[in-house]
């Protein structure tokens, strides 16, 4: 046999010069491989990724570690917030993260396994999983813990892909019909005009067929105002708290120092545990065991302490995305955007009932709370439930209660997005007077 530095003779001496070389070949394989495997476990121990950086990270070469990538690394945060509101299938957060500039590493678009891929991966949070074993971490996390698992949670649930909408009904699928109690549907009529009803799916109902899209536009913007707040209001209200936010911060740093001492003690119990691995006292399923939950109740307790010394500005930011949210309802409602007045109706109310044409809801917590200021303030009532009808007309909204003697609605007075619209449509006299003539009726009526 010849080779292009070696030349063995076909008989017994030249045999076994080969089977050396062979063996000397495959001892140096065997030993380069091991060598490389007891690197990666080293690497692991000490929390280091072992390999290429994930998607949103970055080798450092100087380190040998990973790093964020300043760059990706939002989009990749924005993906997870995109999956965990269950509004969002896994090619439409391809799309937007690709026109949003996210690609992969051959500057490529992302494939939807991809995003599968990155959306399971705990090293965004602070974990690391490698052959079937997890460790702890040490580069930077881009995700909560709370926030992967609430992902993992949709993915569980989610068993079906959403079909592509023909048509878009912006009021489908949040409000019940208040007499039987199924959901309010709706259907295109002549390829222009968009109906809301029933779906008698609970049997028999005789709500009517003609409750229009603009109808419930007009319903649940005026509902809205109920907890508008105006620009000189909102700040005041954001200057307290900004104020509340400084005395309370100081009152964070002995509770911070509880949870180090416990961060400690976990880190001495894994030592612990490694020594008694090594000794032999414990055998590596039951190491592997104990140190998952070590290393799982570490890296809460490091949650814990990253969200206490955020604590602050995470309950401030929940506060002013409140105010902001009650200022920001004169603008939605100028602009006239459906699929943000559903957002924000979602976000600030419950109970939604439609009955005869007329819309009713409640305001969930904490909004509830400026709706019955607003109510103390100006006499309108905090459960709140349309005093009138209105009929959508091109200069506006007319807002009537009167019938004439055909038995139609008269015209009284309309809304053109002033401030008179913000305050109810009603002038304050002319509303508590209707609100006191129903509360006189009723009495009477029982």
């Amino acid at each position: 046999m010849k080779f292009p530095t070696f030349h063995f003779d076909n008989n017994a001496y030249g045999k076994f010069i080969l089977s050396i070389a062979f063996g000397q070949s495959k001892y140096y394989t065997d030993s380069l491989s091991e060598n490389i495997r007891r690197g990666i476990r080293h690497k692991l121990r000490k929390g280091i990724w072992p390999g290429w950086a994930p998607l949103g990270y970055l080798n450092d070469h100087k380190t040998k570690t990973i790093v964020i990538d300043k760059e990706k690394a939002p989009l990749i945060k924005e993906g997870f917030e995109l999956y965990s509101s269950g509004n969002y299938s896994l090619n439409s957060i391809k799309k937007i993260l690709f026109e949003k500039g996210l690609i992969g590493k051959k500057n490529k678009p992302l494939a939807v396994c991809n995003i599968q891929y990155f959306l399971k991966n705990p090293i965004y949070y602070g974990l690391i999983r490698y052959t079937g074993n997890i460790y702890e971490g040490s580069h930077p996390p881009i995700i909560t813990k709370r926030l992967f698992e609430k992902v993992q949670k949709v993915s569980k649930q989610r068993h079906r892909a959403t079909r592509k909408k023909k048509y878009n009904y912006p009021f489908r699928g949040f409000i019940q019909c208040g007499e039987c109690g199924a959901m309010i549907t709706a259907e295109i009529k002549k390829k222009r005009y968009i109906y809301y009803h029933c779906t008698k799916r609970k049997g028999k109902c005789s709500q009517p067929f003609n409750t229009t899209e603009e109808n419930l536009y007009q319903q649940l913007s005026l509902g809205l105002s109920a907890i508008w707040l105006n620009d000189k209001t909102a700040n005041k209200i954001l200057s307290d708290l900004e104020k509340y936010r400084t005395d309370e911060s100081k009152n964070i740093s002995s509770l911070s120092e509880k949870f180090e001492k416990t961060l400690t003690n976990i880190s001495q119990r894994l030592d612990r545990l490694l020594e008694g691995y090594i000794s032999g006292l414990i055998d590596p399923a039951e190491y592997q065991e104990k140190k998952a939950s070590l290393i799982e109740e570490k890296i809460e307790l490091k949650q814990k302490i990253t969200s206490l010394k955020n604590e602050s500005n995470s309950w401030f930011e929940l506060a002013k995305d409140i105010v902001l949210t009650c200022n920001s309802v004169e603008k939605i409602i100028k602009e006239r955007d459906c699929a943000n007045l559903v957002k924000i109706c979602r976000k600030t109310g419950s109970n939604f009932v439609l009955r005869d044409n007329t819309l009713s809801f409640s305001f969930r917590k904490p909004f509830d709370f400026f709706a019955g200021r607003l109510a103390y303030r100006t006499g309108r009532r905090p459960a709140y439930r349309l005093p009138a009808r209105f009929v959508p007309t091109k200069e506006g909204v007319i807002v009537s209660s009167k019938k004439d003697e055909k038995g139609s609605f008269k015209n009284e007075m309309t809304a053109n997005g002033s401030r008179e619209f913000f305050e109810g449509v009603f002038s304050q006299k002319q509303e508590q007077s209707r609100w006191r003539r129903r509360e006189d009726s009723n009495p009477r009526s029982a």
